[in-house]
């Protein structure tokens, strides 16, 4: 940064504080918690299905190379943050490591989050291609149709982010080499759905609302293709 002031300086300051008035705006109209804008898909099937290379794909870390070295031991592993000692998801997490070893739980936690946005992204504008990269048939399928019934009743709808507030692991399982690891996600989102005309008819454009989901991502332990995929979404409390 410049010691002076100049022209380019005083433009940034008056655009951060129009910013920073039009956030106050706009988060001083929350509302509280609101239902999620998707509908709840069940864990009808475990295995997450495959993609062809070259799709638009967020990756969640964690096995972007399986190692043939055993896992360290338990008592070296620190959860603090991500589970409680001797809980039902740390003893989750040891199991996925144990299968590989490079798995982060943290880092996994991130890709997550990016996944989670741009999801919820994907399915406010109808881009089905990247919702085919990061979801398993059956959360796909019943996205596209809620998609499919949007488009046919001639309704939009917008979604902004505005933060993710939390985002935690609150199960995990290995079953079959399947892992399976559900993350609660605490959002405060900006939705409205318009109709033909334009006009609001479900939401808003402007008040920010908190919405709760809980979704399950799973992937193969051992597969080469180090992507997991969204397999179930629940309302959250």
């Amino acid at each position: 940064m410049q010691d002076s002031f100049d022209v380019t300086t005083i433009i940034f300051l008056a655009l951060a504080v129009f910013v920073i008035w039009r956030l106050r705006s706009v988060l001083g109209q929350k509302t509280g918690a609101e239902r999620s804008p998707f509908k709840p898909v069940d864990r009808s099937r475990t295995e997450p299905q495959g993609r062809s290379e070259g799709d638009n794909v967020v990756r969640l870390p964690g096995a972007d190379r399986v190692q043939s070295a055993p896992a360290p031991a338990a008592a070296a592993r620190d959860w603090r943050g991500i589970a409680e000692p001797g809980s039902e998801v740390a003893r989750g997490l040891e199991a996925v490591v144990q299968a590989e070893p490079a798995f982060d739980p943290r880092a996994f936690l991130e890709g997550a989050k990016s996944a989670y946005e741009a999801i919820m992204i994907a399915f406010a504008k109808g881009d089905r291609k990247t919702l085919r990269a990061l979801l398993s048939k059956e959360v796909g399928e019943a996205f596209e149709r809620a998609i499919s019934e949007r488009e046919r009743n001639r309704q939009t709808l917008e979604t902004t982010f505005v933060s993710i507030d939390k985002a935690e692991i609150v199960a995990v399982e290995v079953r079959n080499r399947v892992a399976q690891v559900t993350v609660r996600f605490l959002s405060n989102l900006i939705t409205a759905t318009r109709n033909a005309e334009g006009k609001v008819v479900d939401g808003s454009a402007e008040a920010v609302v908190e919405v709760p989901d809980v979704w399950t991502f799973a992937r193969t332990l051992g597969s080469r293709d180090p992507n997991w995929q969204l397999v179930a979404t629940e309302a959250g409390a």
